[in-house]
């Protein structure tokens, strides 16, 4: 029994150690980062008034959604879009470097036309169904069109009248192909060739899908938020977490000796499952997020000085140092539940109606605080278990209880 404790808890505090030496790092590069870490791209854009649409606050609000759309369709994390004032919006765009390429997409009022030689307008992007990115069999990257049913009924009718002349596809008053009608085209559906890559039939697909503007804007103010800015907010992030987990597990070790390092080891692979679980969940991680973590480190440890001092105050009264254990972690139990079900309730409330960083900030926490529920309460006391099974300590000062009776054995 002694052995068998002795070769758990061993095994466990080596793999620990060691996984956190080796993974620690990668695991916090790999975890996707916000603006304010990794830099990107800030654009102002201002609604313009045209004879054909006139800038309201229907209109601006409008255009924020479809911004939101072209963003979200481009796959980028925890971008900013806000309006600012009555006719300005603000776009922030993580991990954005080129500006040029952010304002292609935002920029652009994505009205697209189908005319006839005559310059007659058949249908316009209002008939879209979907748009989607292809590549044929012959490797040339497209545009694939589909119709609503009122739309297919329109390109039919356009076809059919428009038999062996061209009908050009013209986005915002470009002209992207102008192909030979061979006969009429009843499927609902069409095609835009020319793109150059797949990334560029991608970008247009994703405006026609986020549908046309509906006013001008222009791009007033774009900068780039450097890696000067962003370096040096990693730097202090890292910096701060550093001192904060080894000020805390040199705490644990000073006060708690023994126990304090098995809280030490419990905290390494609360850190370690937490920075996994944020890997796994895609999660993006701000400077609010790393204050998040750091915080529910903090009640991770918070949790095992309850119970230590739960221990500590068993053994004074003469209980044996397993007995004490057991006492100090049913004890503090109830304690440790309430304060973290508080934690998970404000996490809950704050990722639902904050937003951008809060949210992050929330996701963090409240992940953090069901971590700190399970290691707290699971894993250090199977290590304690296992500890004192083991029958390598005695000496009640080791567990951190300087004032101890005389009655209390192992």
């Amino acid at each position: 029994m002694k052995r068998e404790s002795f070769v758990k808890l061993a095994v466990v505090v080596i793999c620990v150690v060691v996984a956190f030496i080796a993974f620690i790092k990668p695991l916090a590069y790999s975890i996707r980062q916000g603006l304010d870490l990794q830099g990107g791209t800030h654009v102002v854009l201002e609604g313009v008034d045209t004879p054909q649409a006139k800038v309201n606050d229907d209109a601006m609000n409008r255009v924020v959604k479809i911004m939101e759309n072209r963003v979200n369709a481009m796959g980028l994390t925890e971008p900013v879009i806000q309006r600012e004032g009555q006719n300005r919006i603000i776009v922030e765009l993580p991990g954005v470097k080129d500006p040029d390429k952010a304002i292609d997409v935002l920029g652009k009022t994505a009205m697209l036309e189908f005319k006839d030689e005559d310059g007659n307008v058949g249908l316009t992007g209002t008939d879209l169904k979907d748009a989607r990115e292809e590549t044929d069999q012959q490797g040339q990257n497209l545009v694939s069109l589909e119709f609503s049913d009122e739309g297919a009924k329109k390109f039919a009718d356009l076809t059919a009248e428009n038999v062996g002349r061209t009908i050009a596809i013209v986005l915002d008053g470009n002209v992207l192909t102008a192909p030979n009608v061979k006969e009429p085209i009843t499927g609902g559906k069409a095609v835009i060739t020319g793109n150059r890559s797949i990334e560029e039939a991608h970008n247009l697909a994703l405006l026609l899908r986020s549908g046309a503007l509906p006013v001008k804007v222009q791009v007033v103010e774009t900068r780039t938020v450097g890696p000067t800015l962003g370096q040096d907010s990693k730097d202090k992030s890292e910096f701060a977490f550093a001192i904060g987990v080894g000020a805390v597990i040199l705490f644990m070790l000073v006060f708690y000796r023994v126990s304090g390092f098995i809280a030490d080891i419990s905290l390494m692979a609360y850190v370690l499952i937490l920075l996994f679980l944020l890997k796994m969940l895609d999660a993006t991680l701000t400077l609010p997020g790393i204050a998040g973590i750091i915080l529910s480190v903090g009640m991770a440890v918070d949790a095992n000085v309850l119970i230590f001092e739960h221990f500590k105050e068993e053994m004074r009264f003469g209980k044996t140092i397993r007995a004490s254990m057991n006492a100090g972690f049913k004890r503090a139990f109830v304690t440790i539940l309430d304060s973290h079900l508080t934690t998970i309730i404000a996490s809950v409330v704050l990722f639902f109606f904050g937003t951008g960083p809060i949210k992050g900030f929330a996701i963090t926490l409240g992940l953090g605080a069901v971590l700190s529920l399970f290691t707290a309460t699971t894993m250090t006391q199977y290590q304690m278990k296992w500890l004192i099974g083991a029958d390598i300590v005695h000496n009640h000062r080791l567990f951190g209880a300087s004032l101890f009776s005389e009655k209390a054995v192992k």
